[in-house]
């Protein structure tokens, strides 16, 4: 929450989430290995899978690292970036995950310009510019379509997981295409349906404006995304399917809003306009705690 003065309602806030993260046992949640599992519940207890490969677990191992009194050993980060895949995509070499979001919500919290940890020092970049990578890797998917579908271009991107028009098949133009409901999409390896998040694009505005503002002119003056939407963009759409007939847009729109979708619009554009959310994050001393024992080095944590 941002706060801009010091009532006491405040002050019970900070103190009540402050309460609630020292009581976190991120050893715990290793489950006797060295990266995070995905979760727990008392009917079955630990879920299978771990957070493993580059993803949003960026934001959760560099809190799990911070706590003050649980934390992870620095060694559980180091076997999770120990499962990263690295990609030469169009040109651009970078730290791959194929659906967009990914490349973006730890962002949302954290300002990682200028500063590295041990892995991408070696690589010379850092996760910035890596997520501004990914953002030109998918304009230029987009621009190649390989799958030829409707749409897509230079200003009509944005594919990553998300609602879709499936399950269903249709022959459109005499080609049959696969709709899937929802799913990881991205990008290059797919899967890719024609479905297309305008959310996902605001929300690399940081990265690639030059860009980014492109895309977001062409969603709401030639897509028509927000004529019929009262609160701002749908979740997604797709110009290859025909959606129900008579549809105003004369293809598939996602009936539905999702707050999921919606925050990093707002968050995103703030940290574009002012650096707001960063800067805020800056003065929070568990995660410069979890980045420093991340091994994160120079720019602003200097």
């Amino acid at each position: 929450a941002y706060f801009d003065g010091d009532t006491t309602e405040e002050q019970e806030i900070r103190a009540l989430a402050d309460a609630l993260y020292r009581r976190a046992d991120w050893q715990w949640a290793q489950n006797q290995d060295a990266t995070v599992t995905h979760g727990w519940t008392p009917e079955s207890g630990f879920i299978k899978y771990r957070w493993e490969g580059y993803d949003e677990a960026l934001l959760l191992y560099i809190l799990g690292l911070g706590s003050p009194t649980h934390p992870l050993p620095e060694r559980s980060y180091t076997a999770w970036t120990a499962t990263y895949r690295w990609e030469s995509c169009y040109g651009y070499e970078y730290l791959y995950a194929g659906p967009l979001f990914i490349h973006q919500l730890s962002h949302v919290w954290i300002d990682f310009r200028g500063i590295q940890d041990v892995l991408l020092r070696e690589k010379g970049i850092d996760y910035f510019e890596n997520s501004r990578r990914a953002t030109y890797v998918q304009q230029c998917y987009a621009m190649e379509n390989p799958r030829k579908f409707a749409g897509y271009g230079e200003h009509c991107w944005g594919i990553t997981a998300s609602e879709g028009p499936g399950p269903a098949t249709l022959k459109l133009n005499g080609v049959e295409r696969v709709f899937d409901d929802y799913v990881g999409r991205g990008v290059p390896y797919g899967p890719d349906d024609g479905t297309l998040a305008p959310w996902a694009v605001v929300a690399s505005l940081p990265f690639a404006p030059e860009i980014v503002l492109q895309a977001i002119d062409f969603c709401i003056h030639q897509a028509k995304l927000k004529k019929y939407n009262r609160y701002g963009f749908k979740a997604s759409f797709n110009p290859t399917h025909p959606g129900e007939p008579g549809n105003p847009y004369g293809w598939w729109v996602s009936p539905w809003h999702f707050g999921l979708n919606q925050g990093p619009i707002v968050l995103m554009i703030e940290n574009y306009r002012t650096d707001l959310l960063w800067q805020l994050m800056r003065g929070c001393p568990y995660i410069v705690a979890g980045l420093r024992r991340a091994g994160f080095r120079g720019g602003w944590l200097k």
